[in-house]
């Protein structure tokens, strides 16, 4: 039996106590510093996960963010379940871990250092080695998963990945179930930056929803749909190839499965939906969407600009002429020379 911390009360890093939970281990989920209020709301609502509606296992225990260091101490392994916007915050609080400790992370983003790409396994270690920490084990985990879904033990099938691809089959011994299936990958660029840049290709492909509204009763699109991520798949190919990453993790759970998950709802297909519809996304995100995350547009704003000078239209037409579109505020339209 482990001694699990998840850090961060959010639907995925709850829903991700499930399985966790039912292999018997000791599992503390932490709320940030931002969350002391949610963490009220939750134990008053009988320990039902506001936004889940589900009700999380006995032996997972729920604590503030005040008790994080005591329970850091004890941890064989953190769980790292932050919004994106708060991972570095979420950095500063591991510069006190053990030794030899394993990290898992369940964010999905990317960064920049030093004018390069950096996935977020890639951050922690290098922000851990300025602080003279080092032989820790991180990995991620990507994949379609609706946190909704886990949390109500639906079958899923996940990939989790590390260089070192015997540490994510222990990880997989440890956490996997009937109903929460682990594939091992050693590809930890490829997977991780999957992970992130899918968000903005969901935001794409959901522009569909919201085109032609009064001609198209399902509100579907569906032919437009599949243009947009059949370019997407192959836009997202060559990208994770530039970077450092194998093409096959981007047709493998990474890529196009969590790619399909994300399309088919969430926030950021939500966000496309509303550009779509001719708004622009500054618009959008204020009368639409005020007090959602949406995490591709995030990622955009963090990376968007050097993507547009390290790739050009004809290699990327698609996220190009989106990436543009989110960073001058101006509505985006979808042209044939977008499909190559």
């Amino acid at each position: 039996m482990a001694n699990i911390l998840i850090l961060g009360a959010g639907s995925m890093s709850t829903a991700f106590a499930f399985p966790c939970s039912d292999n018997n281990h000791q599992v503390s989920i932490v709320g940030t510093h931002l969350e002391d209020n949610f963490i009220d709301i939750f134990k008053s609502n009988k320990f039902v996960h506001p936004v889940l509606k589900s009700k999380i296992p006995k032996n997972v225990k729920l604590y503030k963010f005040q008790s994080f260091s005591i329970l850091l101490k004890k941890a064989d392994l953190i769980v790292l379940g932050i919004s994106s916007q708060g991972f570095k915050w979420a950095c500063d609080q591991l510069t006190k871990i053990k030794k030899n400790q394993q990290i898992l992370i369940l964010t999905k983003g990317l960064g920049i250092d030093k004018n390069k790409y950096e996935v977020y396994p890639e951050v922690i270690k290098n922000f851990l080695l300025k602080k003279k920490i080092k032989n820790i084990k991180i990995s991620v985990a990507a994949g379609p998963c609706l946190a909704a879904e886990l949390s109500k033990r639906v079958f899923t099938n996940v990939v989790f990945a590390n260089r070192d691809i015997s540490v994510v089959k222990n990880l997989s011994k440890m956490i996997s179930t009937s109903y929460y299936k682990i594939k091992c990958s050693s590809d930890l660029i490829g997977v991780a930056a999957c992970g992130g840049v899918k968000n903005i290709y969901s935001m794409i492909v959901g522009t569909s929803m919201g085109m032609n509204l009064k001609n198209i009763k399902d509100n579907k699109n569906l032919n437009t749909a599949a243009a947009l991520f059949n370019q997407s798949i192959k836009e997202m190919r060559y990208f994770i190839k530039k970077i450092g990453g194998q093409e096959s993790t981007v047709m493998d759970l990474a890529g196009i499965g969590d790619l399909y998950v994300s399309c088919t709802g969430g926030r950021n297909s939500k966000m496309g939906k509303f550009i779509g519809m001719g708004l622009t996304y500054r618009n959008a995100k204020k009368n639409k969407m005020p007090n959602e995350t949406v995490e591709g547009a995030d990622l955009i704003f963090d990376i968007g600009k050097k993507i547009i000078n390290d790739f050009t239209s004809k290699e990327l037409p698609l996220i190009s002429s989106f990436i543009k579109a989110l960073i001058h505020n101006t509505k985006f339209k979808i042209e044939k020379k977008f499909f190559l």
